[in-house]
C-alpha cells in the first residue's frame, strides 16, 4: 500500500512540471525572458554611463554608444546598455 501510494506521488509530481521553455532565440525574445538579467539594472536609465560602476554588471555587459559597431553574434546572457549622444543610458536588452 505505502509503494503504490509512493508511486502515486512521484506520478502526480512528474505530471505537475512544466516542460523546459525553449531557449530564446533572438534579442526581443531574450529581453522578454530576462534571460541577461536586466532588470535588475533598470534603475540606471537616465544615468550618465560614465559614472557607472562597471564592476557591479554582469562580467560579460557592453555598452553601446550612437554610430559604433558590434559585433551581431546572438548571446541571450549579455546585457546591452544603449547610450544617447547625451552619454545617458537609454535603454537595454539582452542579445
Amino acid at each position: 500500500m505505502r509503494a503504490a501510494l509512493a508511486g502515486l506521488l512521484f506520478l502526480s509530481a512528474c505530471a505537475a512540471q512544466q516542460p523546459p521553455s525553449p531557449a530564446p532565440g533572438n534579442a526581443a525574445e531574450a529581453t522578454a525572458a530576462d534571460t541577461c538579467g536586466a532588470h535588475r539594472f533598470q534603475n540606471l536609465i537616465g544615468t550618465q554611463a560614465d559614472q557607472i560602476d562597471r564592476s557591479t554588471l554582469p562580467s560579460r555587459t557592453r555598452f553601446i554608444t550612437p554610430g559604433m559597431m558590434v559585433t551581431q553574434d546572438f548571446s541571450a546572457e549579455r546585457l546591452n546598455i544603449f547610450v544617447g549622444v547625451d552619454g545617458r543610458v537609454g535603454s537595454m536588452r539582452c542579445f
